[in-house]
């Protein structure tokens, strides 16, 4: 019997294991859910790709915002660097752009920063160094900072590139104004750009790939203008010339939304087919549960507890198989759900095992949450898609998409056929 302050004590442990972050290669926590998510793997799919072209190749990777992506990316990074592969791998959101509001020029310029940053010590930084004096020379007003522009050198570079960055992120007065600077010579910078990455690539062994991952730009929100269109079309399609002119391997992630729209093929033709990382699958499309997929998110739980929890999840963590089996059914499958109501049960737990009520308390905050998501004229759309299993790409059942109040399942039939089917986040069931 545990006392009360080490009952406490394993309760922190247990929330902070179940933060929702994304897991580093060789993670003792990582999962294998290819078997249960249509067989998709980033390392093989992605990987081979740019391992066998010889030309450069620019792919576009999506899925949830919290389906894993990021994982399964970072094991991409790691499996093409074990093979001698350089790898330039940045979370466009955590410092380069707001999802709120971002454009083709806030991603190129983040490119180059990281790409300078990282390569700065194999290649000449000096075509892309004095590209950025010329355009320090413009921005000095807007950001309102005096430099020795005849001083510019590596470190005072990538530091005025990052204090670039940080205004585009987090001051909107100065987004649009950095931008209307930058943007006439955004052409001369790719040039720049590309002068300084073949000369990388030239110091490189032979046969050495050199790709840059740009994650979360997934995250970007829908913005629709007067003219119908969304900004995530002007960024990946409008400007697909531009994002494909650098002259090196390129992943972009890409918003599920825009995968399910009527630009489908003109974004395969852009940058070939997409791969796409689906939900778990935790129920037929019968509604019956799936055991394997529950099996998976048990063991996804499993691999996060203290190593004297893990041998016996009931009863010593959950009070039965039922209540288990209900918050992972609760998740829908969906990772980012399954970890932060683990969390969310675990706040309203005083002592193990875990009981009905706390998972059923997680739920109802959960479903709170989902509910405000949708929109009033919205919910006949989500019972079509409950009846159908299917959706149309229309701009309400991509929004749905985007906010994971739909969500997307696949797997193999007896003949070895894909099948793709979507369902309604199962936390709003009760709503429809």
């Amino acid at each position: 019997m545990l006392s009360f302050q080490e009952m406490e004590d394993l309760l922190d442990e247990m929330y902070n294991a179940f933060t929702p972050t994304p897991l580093q290669p060789g993670d003792p926590a990582y999962v294998d859910c290819r078997a249960v998510r249509g067989d998709e793997d980033v390392v093989k799919d992605l990987g081979r790709t740019v391992r066998r072209s010889r030309a450069f190749t620019y792919q576009v990777y999506s899925g949830y915002r919290g389906s894993g992506k990021t994982t399964e990316l970072l094991r991409l990074q790691k499996d093409l660097e074990d093979r001698g592969h350089v790898v330039v791998y940045f979370a466009a959101d955590e410092q380069d752009i707001s999802v709120q509001d971002a454009e083709y020029t806030d991603i190129l310029l983040a490119c180059t920063r990281h790409l300078l940053r990282e390569l700065k010590d194999t290649a000449n930084p000096n075509p892309v160094l004095d590209w950025l004096k010329a355009r320090l020379q413009d921005l000095q007003d807007v950001m309102l900072t005096e430099i020795n522009i005849e001083q510019v050198n590596l470190a005072i570079g990538l530091k005025e590139f990052a204090k670039i960055m940080a205004s585009v992120r987090a001051e909107p007065g100065q987004r649009q104004k950095i931008r209307d600077r930058i943007e006439p010579h955004t052409e001369t910078l790719i040039k720049a750009l590309n002068v300084f990455v073949q000369d990388a690539r030239d110091r490189l062994p032979e046969d050495t790939k050199l790709l840059v991952i740009a994650d979360n730009l997934d995250r970007i929100v829908p913005i629709f203008r007067d003219n119908g269109r969304s900004n995530h079309e002007e960024i990946f399609l409008d400007r697909h010339e531009q994002l494909k002119a650098l002259e090196c391997h390129i992943i972009y992630t890409v918003p599920i939304s825009l995968i399910h729209s009527r630009w489908a093929t003109e974004l395969k033709d852009n940058y070939g087919i997409p791969q796409v990382l689906p939900s778990i699958m935790v129920r037929w499309k019968n509604d019956d549960p799936y055991d394997k997929g529950l099996e998976i998110l048990k063991t996804i739980i499993r691999l996060r507890l203290p190593s004297t929890l893990r041998d016996v999840l009931v009863p010593d963590v959950f009070e039965s198989e039922e209540v288990l089996r209900e918050l992972c059914l609760m998740s829908g499958g969906y990772v980012r759900d399954l970890v932060q109501l683990m969390q969310e049960t675990i706040n309203k737990t005083d002592e193990l095992p875990i009981r009905a009520r706390a998972v059923q308390r997680a739920v109802d905050a959960l479903r709170d949450v989902y509910r405000r998501a949708v929109e009033e004229d919205w919910w006949e759309v989500l019972r079509e898609v409950r009846k159908d299993k299917a959706i149309e790409n229309d701009a309400v059942q991509r929004s749905l998409l985007f906010s994971r109040c739909v969500l997307e399942y696949r797997y193999f039939d007896d003949n070895g056929d894909k099948q793709t089917w979507y369902d309604v986040h199962p936390v709003l069931w009760k709503e429809l």
